[in-house]
């Protein structure tokens, strides 16, 4: 159980710190609503991904599941509040990050855009099984080696390093991609669209590739 509510604190903290680059030292209202956009999109997976899960008979999954997405989704008001101001004040430990290791995880999910974008464009449920068979493993490669570089990147923090290595567990025991592309996967695109472009929010401007 404190694995879970470890895992899916972080998960709302590492959203905020994503919307909270160190450049810019504070946060527009074009920001805070990408934020909102991207808890929105969060729970409304982590809850898909629950009902899906206990469909199935994994109950186990089904209940770590919907945990974070009920965490993600009383993060409102003052909790939201202080929260933000918590990933503000880290934001000294984010910076002169591996640009390299950056500028990997993004070519990493460009790669797994590709897939999603595919696997979007099919319309019957048995199109989408027969794609998620013959792609699955390497999106699930992909997935791997991202994790990888964000570790590299944002592994300063002791937290940061044990909530992403259970993170990864949860993909790579739990099936959380699989569950996720099951789901169809635009929801998922959407968000990992979001995380993409609020990740680049650390590339140092004279570094930044216009095409990323």
């Amino acid at each position: 159980m404190t694995t879970v509510r470890s895992t899916s604190t972080f998960i709302i903290f590492f959203l905020i710190l994503l919307v909270s680059p160190f450049q810019s030292q504070s946060l527009s209202f074009s920001s805070y609503f990408r934020y909102r956009n991207l808890l929105s999109l969060s729970h409304s997976i982590f809850t898909g991904v629950g009902n899906l899960r206990e469909k199935r008979g994994d109950i186990a999954g089904a209940n770590r599941a919907r945990k974070i997405a009920n965490s993600l989704e009383k993060v409102t008001g003052f909790g939201f509040l202080k929260l933000l101001w918590s990933a503000w004040s880290w934001n000294w430990m984010w910076k002169e990050l591996p640009v390299t290791e950056l500028y990997g995880a993004v070519s990493d999910i460009n790669e797994f855009l590709r897939g999603l974008n595919e696997l979007t464009r099919l319309d019957s449920v048995s199109e989408r099984a027969v794609w998620l068979t013959r792609n699955y493993q390497n999106l699930l490669t992909v997935t791997k080696s991202l994790f990888s570089k964000l570790l590299k990147v944002f592994g300063r923090s002791e937290t940061v390093r044990e909530v992403m290595e259970t993170l990864r567990i949860e993909v790579v025991e739990g099936g959380l991609i699989r569950d996720c592309l099951l789901l169809g996967g635009n929801d998922f695109k959407d968000l990992i669209k979001v995380a993409k472009d609020l990740l680049l929010n650390f590339l140092p401007v004279t570094d930044k590739d216009p095409e990323l």
